[in-house]
């Protein structure tokens, strides 16, 4: 079961990064520009941000097979629509559907998962299924642009809403009912707003997404800039190796180890970030630094995920919508402040924005250190 909901976020985050990596493909397909192309993944996160609240509750009591399945149905039609669309506009008004579709999954599949396990193997439970996000970047991605450069982007999309479509029709099968609940004053997002823990888990959210979305925006230019032996290709796959692996331990140790697993990898990336100001791209050296990079990344959205899930008895769904928007926010101010320091701070260059980054992982440390009472719940 919990293998089946990881091939819903794998698909999840396919769906949303799928026109990166064949940007040249679709502005000469469509015949648009290249910022236009990266419109299509900013707008689906920009839906995803802003209604995964309010649709999280509006749809708390509805059956959560039957909302994952209508859930899936919008993921499927609208790939396969963008796969065939030839009309610009047609494509957005997809692609916010399919956002619409990841603000709801993305919190409400965690909640899911932890209603079928036993209380002390929630944090397990979420791990295991928003692995298929790691996965989904560090294998998925790759084969899906291949799949976009060698038989043609369209095939991309089309081939990645019948997969969807495949998904859907097994979770009829496999997957259990599970009841939804009834939104009150108790479980409402300004309740769980009101609660301290919650707010300190979001303030980590915040900053680790800053610190690890700022930099990896800009890898290209990172690796361009410390000239990295192997380039872009090298530097991914010894991150992806990474963050597999980090996925993989934080499976065993999330539900007993959660504040020391954070504390870690909040420690691995501002490592990883010295040792790219510090030794210039040292062959050898960078090569680590991606690798802890990787490893800092890989249960990122997981152990936050955990940890709101945790301060909460009721609205687990509500709790983590409200986290995932600000994980959602936080991509879009890191992609931001980014491109300001790239524009008006170029002698510093992409190193600023790796800067930025230990600026970040460094307090949040602190913050993780000190939460004992909020991160050991």
């Amino acid at each position: 079961m919990l293998g089946l909901m990881a091939s819903v976020t794998f698909v999840g985050i396919l769906s949303e990064l799928a026109p990166s990596g064949i940007m040249s493909q679709m502005t000469e397909g469509l015949e648009i520009e290249q910022t236009q192309v990266g419109f299509l993944v900013g707008v689906y996160a920009l839906a995803s941000a802003v209604l995964a609240i309010p649709l999280i509750s509006m749809t708390l009591w509805m059956n959560r097979k039957t909302l994952l399945l209508v859930l899936l149905t919008g993921f499927a039609v609208s790939n396969v629509i963008v796969g065939l669309a030839s009309s610009y506009s047609l494509i957005v008004a997809m692609r916010i559907i399919g956002g619409i579709c990841a603000g709801v999954m993305w919190p409400m599949i965690a909640a899911y998962g932890t209603a079928l396990v036993r209380e002390e193997m929630q944090g397990k439970a979420i791990t295991v299924i928003l692995a298929g996000n790691t996965f989904g970047i560090s294998l998925g991605l790759p084969f899906m642009t291949f799949i976009g450069t060698e038989i043609g982007w369209r095939a991309e999309f089309v081939a990645l809403g019948v997969l969807v479509a495949i998904i859907a029709l097994l979770s009829i099968k496999y997957l259990p009912s599970v009841q939804g609940e009834k939104l009150t004053k108790h479980n409402s997002p300004f309740a769980v707003l009101k609660t301290p823990s919650v707010l300190i888990v979001l303030l980590l959210t915040f900053l680790s997404v800053i610190a690890h979305y700022g930099t990896y925006t800009y890898v290209t230019l990172l690796v361009e800039s410390i000239d990295f032996l192997g380039g872009i290709s090298i530097a991914l796959l010894i991150f992806g190796i990474g963050s597999v692996i980090s996925v993989l331990v934080s499976i065993k140790i999330i539900d007993s180890y959660l504040r020391g697993l954070i504390i870690s990898m909040l420690a691995c990336g501002a490592v990883s970030m010295a040792l790219f100001v510090f030794f210039d791209g040292a062959n050898g050296i960078s090569h680590l630094a991606f690798f802890l990079w990787g490893l800092a990344f890989g249960p990122l959205v997981t152990m936050y995920q955990a940890a709101v899930s945790k301060q909460v008895a009721q609205g687990k769904a509500v709790a983590t919508s409200v986290q995932s928007s600000v994980f959602n926010f936080s991509i879009m101010i890191a992609t931001w402040v980014g491109g300001l320091i790239l524009t008006y701070m170029p002698r510093l260059g992409v190193l600023g924005i790796v800067y930025l980054s230990i600026i970040c992982f460094v307090p949040a440390m602190i913050v993780a250190f000190m939460a004992k009472r909020a991160l050991n719940s």
